[in-house]
């Protein structure tokens, strides 16, 4: 039967059926829309991007509020480069300075600074209302925890480079 795949509506994308594709359109449509919606929040206030707070949260969660860069390229799932462009921007703003590694002469460390956690604690109220007007409050209870553990699962799969949870599908 053509367009049918076991049983199931074929979608414009190969190997995916129309529910499946419309499941990842719609999560891939949000997910971007999200995220643009937080982002400039974050900046029209406070004049830092999501990945910038991420990156002041990760330093000041740090047991002495710095991080090797590599470290922080590789939390923030971005390449070192783009990394070491988004800590220049931030020392400018006296956000974070930079030093050689107590451990390693060779490694640079990023090092929150007083006036980062004072902006980090600012962005965070921001953070933290966006997350609950476009997320928390748009869904029940039980469908953010499924959410939250669908999401879970991928990244830890992703993570861990698991197998499909569908193992044996075509």
């Amino acid at each position: 039967m053509e367009g049918i795949t076991g049983g199931r509506s074929a979608s414009d994308t190969p190997g995916l059926d129309m529910s499946e594709q419309r499941a990842w359109q719609n999560f891939l449509e949000a997910s971007l829309r999200l995220y643009a919606t937080m982002n400039r929040a974050l900046v029209d206030k406070h004049k830092l991007t999501l990945n910038d707070v991420r990156l002041l949260d990760l330093l000041a969660a740090s047991p002495a509020g710095a991080a090797r860069m590599g470290d922080l390229a590789e939390s923030l799932m971005s390449l070192p480069s783009r990394v070491t462009r988004q800590i220049n921007r931030l020392e400018k703003q006296t956000l974070v300075t930079r030093g050689a590694s107590p451990d390693d002469g060779r490694g640079v460390l990023a090092f929150i600074t007083v006036q980062g956690r004072d902006a980090l604690s600012a962005a965070q109220q921001t953070y933290g209302a966006a997350v609950r007007e476009h997320f928390v409050d748009r869904l029940s209870r039980p469908q953010v925890t499924a959410m939250g553990e669908n999401c879970r699962r991928i990244s830890t799969a992703l993570q861990s480079g698991a197998p499909s949870a569908k193992v044996g599908r075509v």
